[in-house]
């Protein structure tokens, strides 16, 4: 690239120069991640936590795990954590927290000893497993959801990516538990998470991480 002979400086670094060229530096929100709480987590995420306004999987080969605790921290501040509008003057509650189709009764003294307001909590049910995904994506793209947790039965890639969708139209964040053989399957998912346990403690293995790297991290609650 050639320089001006005048100014030492090269066409670009001109331009670079002038005071009324806005330079893009930051992020925006949607490209800040969700802090899980946990240190050792945040730092292997790109953002520094869940990606927002997208799809999480978290991979299991059975439930009770840790898969739950991963999230309540970042569930507790989102319950808390009234949206941008409110501060503008708009009296607005925290997004509600909803789960689609748990496979146990979610305990309320657990959930109160992280701090889960659980005045935003939704518990729905749908009667027939292929209303799962119906369910999980209108509250997504409603806009008044914080996050949806979702444990469907199937998710198909286009499932997967019609899920992203609704995640960034309503700006939620939306979580899949799937079983451990999902892992075969492709997913849109901004985040794939598969967690372990033994002995030894609770191991997670990010194989898939938008804009991040895959990693295993051992011991994560340790």
């Amino acid at each position: 690239m050639r320089r001006n002979s005048s100014s030492g400086l090269s066409p670009l670094e001109q331009v670079l120069e002038n005071p009324r060229v806005w330079r893009g530096r930051g992020r925006t929100q949607a490209e800040l991640g969700l802090s899980s709480g946990y240190e050792k987590i945040d730092q292997h995420l790109p953002g520094g936590g869940w990606p927002r306004h997208a799809l999480t999987e978290i991979l299991t080969e059975q439930y009770g795990v840790g898969e739950l605790q991963l999230l309540m921290p970042a569930l507790a501040r989102l319950s808390a954590e009234k949206p941008l509008a409110d501060f503008c003057g708009d009296s607005q509650e925290p997004g509600w927290i909803a789960w689609v189709a748990p496979p146990f009764q979610p305990y309320p003294p657990a959930l109160t000893q992280w701090d889960i307001n659980l005045s935003r909590l939704l518990i729905v049910r749908p009667e027939d497993g292929s209303e799962i995904l119906w369910a999980a994506e209108q509250a997504l793209a409603s806009g008044t959801c914080a996050a949806v947790l979702l444990w469907p039965s199937q998710l198909s890639d286009q499932d997967s990516r019609r899920l992203q969708l609704a995640a960034e139209k309503g700006e939620s964040w939306a979580v899949a538990f799937r079983p451990r053989a999902a892992r075969r399957e492709p997913s849109a998912a901004a985040l794939r998470i598969e967690v372990q346990a033994d002995q030894e403690g609770t191991h997670l293995d990010i194989f898939k991480s938008r804009g991040g790297h895959p990693v295993t991290l051992h011991n994560i609650f340790s």
